[in-house]
């Protein structure tokens, strides 16, 4: 069975500027654009579902299509307003309702990729001297936020803009595990690996000086893959993510994603249990709604009694990350492979590297 690709928010947001600026050139109503994706180089035809002038500029909606993919956005609206004005850059992107800020800088959350689509595809569309202001619009995107790991990221009242590629590939599929299996033996000539489950860990790892060549994008499919590494006989392999997803391998969890198991408040009050933990401190960890609140608790713990819980309770956590998944491929294949790990948080900031995990990242870097 085949899998639909679709979309990135990206790319929906973009064709309603598109639109958007048309009407205000034209005051025609387009029922579909073209959308340049940059990556991958590829032009694409996007519906347009509504097209209004509004006040001194022009509103544009379109829908969110993220193909076969388990995806919250899917059909969302999205809405791109767009108005001229007298001074300053070209083109200025802003957020609007529903567009997540970050909650260190109160900035919109819309990244690179996002930024770079916006000025190609609508610079060339500028009359001369033209400037305008496009605000992007996620009616529902405060509501659909709640449902995100946003907030662990640093990412608030809203959904981010995020994302390296025009294209959404239905990562949640089976039928993508091939297509990951096939681009893990192709780079079966290196003796180290490292996987990456989502784009915080690839840009985090490309930053800390990791060869991108290197990078393997697992999203939840980190049993299968491991497995498949050690049949592809690759030496090592260095699990590099997020600690709500990877402390998930501690507790034997394999497919990391949250439709089909959690455990993560669990796995972390068992550990700080069999660390020693006080009992009032292991109810408040079994009782935090997230991982991430998890982890600032211990460190509020910390930072009062002068105590050590995170680096105890991480430093087990990731021993146990290496163990079970060796233990894993070894049951899966029969075959051994080296496994280390690395955990970062919401603000990308390692919390505990295991001791395989600490001289891989080193050999990598």
């Amino acid at each position: 069975m085949l899998f639909r690709s679709g979309y990135t928010l990206p790319v929906f947001a973009c064709a309603a500027a598109i639109a958007a600026l048309h009407w205000l050139h034209k005051k025609q109503v387009m029922r579909s654009v073209d959308v340049n994706l940059i990556y991958p180089a590829e032009i694409v035809e996007i519906p347009i579902e509504q097209v209004s002038g509004v006040y001194q500029g022009a509103l544009a909606i379109t829908r969110s299509d993220p193909g076969d993919n388990l995806d919250l956005t899917r059909n969302t609206p999205i809405w791109a307003l767009v108005e001229q004005r007298a001074e300053g850059q070209a083109i200025a992107i802003q957020g609007g309702e529903g567009i997540g800020k970050l909650d260190a800088t109160r900035e919109a959350a819309i990244y690179s990729y996002a930024q770079q689509l916006f000025q190609e595809n609508l610079a060339q569309l500028l009359q001369p001297d033209e400037k305008i202001t496009v605000t992007i619009i996620l009616p529902e995107g405060r509501q659909l936020a709640e449902r995100t790991s946003n907030a662990a990221f640093g990412v608030v009242e809203g959904l981010s803009l995020l994302g390296t590629t025009g294209i959404s590939q239905p990562l949640s599929a089976p039928g993508q595990l091939e297509a990951f299996r096939e681009e893990l033996q192709a780079k079966r000539h290196f003796d180290c690996l490292v996987f990456c489950i989502g784009e915080n860990g690839l840009d985090l790892a490309t930053q800390l000086g990791i060869d991108p060549d290197r990078l393997v994008k697992t999203a939840n499919w980190l049993g299968p893959l491991l497995v498949e590494a050690a049949v592809q006989q690759i030496k090592a392999i260095l699990l590099f993510g997020y600690h709500g997803k990877l402390m998930k391998l501690a507790g034997g969890i394999f497919h990391t994603h949250h439709h089909l198991a959690d455990g993560r408040r669990e796995i972390m009050t068992a550990y700080a249990a069999n660390a020693g933990a006080p009992t009032p401190v292991l109810q408040t960890l079994f009782a935090s709604s997230t991982a991430e609140a998890a982890l600032k608790y211990l460190r509020d713990v910390d930072a009062q009694a002068g105590s050590d819980w995170v680096n105890i309770v991480y430093s087990a956590i990731a021993h146990s990350v290496d163990r079970r998944a060796q233990e894993y491929i070894f049951k899966q294949s029969t075959r051994q492979l080296q496994v280390g790990s690395v955990l970062f948080d919401r603000d990308r900031q390692i919390i505990v590297k295991s001791e395989i995990g600490s001289t891989l990242l080193t050999y990598l870097c």
